[in-house]
């Protein structure tokens, strides 16, 4: 396989079911390349980590978007991500940031560590009471993150299955192609969970409570994200905050199913789980790609990126550089740095799979909380967890999870 054949199979099913071999072909060729006249791809840990931080690289352009995806403005979900933390450049992005994060202090995350232990605790008790296999997907890696999140925004339990079908449609539009059906629901999604939220923000107005959507509503040292940023991030963090989430769950879960030893160990040593996270952060990131726009030309990390050419950046290679991890591709909870980036966030001893720079993911002490919490106390309630059968990939590139993953706990 060459390096264009290579980049051009993370297009197919195939490939996307397992990018692994072609991001070896890639890094085999060059941490960064060309592919074709207005893409560059990036491989390489430190080109990636280099690029992610460089200010000269825009998060989104909507001039040149207007060149790759022409008509996106007339798309309700393209058009809300381009108004969020997501897609936003400073200044904006910065003052958007500064907001939200006020919003979502450590001491709101670190307050939520027994509700996830609650909620773990009687998901697996449910799963208990299930007759034969189970499907993981189904029973814990979505009611986890969603009801955490859910529960920090501030939004009823009643109304959580009523996200999952509108935030899986919405996060199709982060993907590397969207054809015209996957854009009709992603835009029916976006108007509905708009309205959603609207309805929920004018409740928090009149009747406040000590919740995110209630702080984001409140003015911050005289300022406030507008009416379509209030909506188009809180929209985010409904999406982001749990679609990743279970990716990382239903990934890590795997690993350990197919390394007994290294389950074993985590149950007979639960202290051990923040270094079992970050392995799996690295090992199959559920955020397996993401992309920066060059305005003008830059040199970043010894490459050259023309102007007006998009750069799309592998995390999921990056976390499995050569240059960069010994052995990428065997999972190794003890690696070099996993416990130190477990504590100290943003370490650059650690993987990508959160990003870094300035959009590094703002919900990355959440999901690590989650999965630090709920895997040692899984396999310790449930000794005798393994397969039941074969788990079913969906079928997404830059969010990489499973649809389906039978277990069976007795």
């Amino acid at each position: 396989m060459d390096v264009q054949t290579a980049v051009a199979s993370l297009l197919t099913a195939e490939g996307r079911a397992d990018p692994y071999p072609a991001y070896a072909v890639m890094h085999a060729h060059a941490p960064a390349f060309p592919a074709g006249d207005l893409f560059h791809v990036i491989v390489g840990y430190e080109a990636v980590d280099q690029m992610l931080r460089d200010p000269r690289l825009l998060v989104e352009n909507p001039d040149l978007l207007d060149r790759f995806m022409p008509g996106w403005r007339d798309s309700v979900a393209v058009s809300s991500i381009a108004r969020s933390m997501l897609r936003v450049n400073p200044p904006d992005h910065t003052r958007m940031r500064r907001l939200v994060s006020s919003a979502f202090t450590a001491r709101r995350v670190a307050g939520l560590r027994d509700a996830v232990v609650a909620q773990t605790d009687a998901l697996a008790d449910r799963m208990a009471d299930t007759s034969g296999p189970v499907d993981f997907m189904e029973a814990f890696a979505y009611p986890l993150p969603v009801g955490v999140i859910c529960a920090l925004l501030g939004v009823p339990a009643s109304d959580r299955d009523w996200f999952r079908p509108r935030a899986t449609d919405l996060a199709a539009t982060v993907e590397m192609q969207i054809g015209g059906g996957d854009l009709e629901r992603a835009d029916l999604a976006a108007i509905e969970l708009a309205e959603y939220f609207q309805a929920l923000v004018d409740e928090r107005r009149a009747h406040p409570r000590d919740d995110l959507v209630s702080a984001l509503v409140r003015e911050q040292d005289g300022a406030r994200l507008t009416g379509d940023e209030l909506l188009a991030n809180l929209v985010l963090l409904l999406v982001a905050g749990f679609e990743t989430t279970t990716n990382l769950l239903g990934n890590g879960l795997v690993a350990l199913l197919d390394r007994v030893d290294a389950a074993d160990r985590l149950r007979a040593e639960p202290d051990r789980a923040p270094s079992y996270v970050e392995e799996m952060l690295r090992f199959d990131s559920p955020v397996q790609l993401t992309s920066r726009w060059a305005y003008e030309a830059v040199d970043v990390g010894g490459y050259h990126v023309p102007q007006y050419t998009q750069v799309l950046l592998l995390l999921g290679a990056a976390n499995r550089d050569p240059a960069r991890f010994t052995e990428p591709d065997r999972f190794d909870p003890d690696r070099p740095g996993n416990a130190g980036a477990a504590t100290a966030g943003q370490s650059r001893t650690a993987s990508l799979a959160f990003g870094a720079g300035a959009h590094f993911c703002i919900g990355n002490a959440l999901a690590r909380l989650e999965a630090q919490v709920a895997f040692p106390r899984l396999l310790q309630r449930f000794p005798r967890l393994t397969r039941a059968g074969e788990p079913v990939r969906s079928d997404r590139l830059t969010l990489r999870g499973y649809r389906h993953l039978p277990i069976s706990i007795d």
